[in-house]
């Protein structure tokens, strides 16, 4: 068992070392050569690093680490230390291969093909990269962590917060850079938000996943997906076929990205525990969708679809 825990720990060092790699080679070679705020901590340092000459690695760190202490103090234990290391070591990759490279990149940029070639390639390249720590549990702070501050103490929702933020900081890059890589902006954040989902959910599988577990344990296990995940849970009574003693069957449902921390959970509290898991094409109610949100969507649909006259 300790050589299984050893090896996932192992696994996951090496997930959050190429995944930072990944997105801060995005960062320093393609998005701040081409003046490119695409939203996040990047865009902040994108945009001072062109007014200020400041590097945009350290901004990105001197941003990230107060927003990490301010995250850990109010949500906990949700930003560990694999966070920290992820925070800490993008601004390190994008200060290295920056200053290897002068920010300038390796397109020539002499015209609007290089820019718009930086904000795709860009855009994969980062996502990508986030998703890769995404699935070793961690995740590189940022506004990320502001937005969820902002969802927590008001009514805006988690995604709305993170919109807001991210479209103020492509409003700050029109204002110093124009709105031509404002738009280039949009089309790098879509791109690395898609690629976000594509790696996270297994390389395109559905919106959240359903996890069901058997586990004498069920009681901490549960404890913990309400403190860790900011889930519940629900237990349901079974009887086993080959025992036909009575069971607790603890149903779940969670976000893709927390499935690899579930299953850490799990494995922590009862290694003898059993765990299947599929995906679910939509979670509606607390912690996911609001259904008044579909609810008014189906409305406005049908009054739209309602014949003229």
């Amino acid at each position: 068992m300790q050589h299984s825990h050893t090896g996932r720990l192992v696994i996951e060092a090496l997930y959050l070392v190429l995944g930072t790699a990944v997105a801060g080679a995005a960062i320093a070679l393609f998005i701040t050569p081409a003046r490119i705020a695409s939203g996040g901590v990047n865009g902040i340092a994108t945009i001072l690093y062109h007014v200020t000459g400041f590097d945009t690695g350290l901004v990105m760190l001197l941003i990230s680490l107060p927003l990490f202490f301010i995250g850990l103090r109010i949500f906990g234990r949700l930003y560990g230390a694999k966070s920290l290391a992820g925070t800490i070591l993008l601004s390190l990759w994008v200060s290295l291969m920056g200053q290897l490279t002068n920010y300038d990149g390796i397109l020539p940029y002499v015209d609007r093909m290089d820019t718009l070639l930086s904000a795709i390639f860009g855009g994969v390249l980062l996502g990508s990269g986030i998703g890769i720590v995404m699935r070793s549990g961690a995740n590189t702070g940022g506004t990320d962590i502001l937005a969820q501050i902002i969802s927590r103490y008001t009514p805006l929702a988690l995604g709305t917060a993170l919109f807001l933020c991210d479209g103020l900081i492509i409003i700050a890059g029109a204002l110093v850079f124009g709105l031509e890589r404002a738009l280039f902006a949009i089309i790098t954040l879509y791109i690395s938000g898609q690629m976000v989902n594509f790696m996270v959910m297994n390389l395109g599988t559905k919106y959240a996943k359903t996890a069901y577990i058997v586990s004498d344990r069920h009681e901490a296990i549960g404890k913990r997906i309400i403190t860790e995940l900011r889930h519940g849970g629900t237990l349901i009574n079974g009887v086993g076929v080959f025992t036909q003693k009575e069971r607790k069957l603890l149903l779940a449902v969670v976000h893709n990205q927390q499935i690899n921390h579930l299953t850490q959970i799990v494995h922590e509290e009862d290694p003898k525990a059993f765990m299947f898991v599929h995906e679910t094409y939509q979670a509606l109610g607390e912690g996911f969708v609001p259904m008044r949100r579909i609810i008014k969507s189906e409305k406005q649909r049908s009054k739209q679809d309602r014949p003229k006259g």
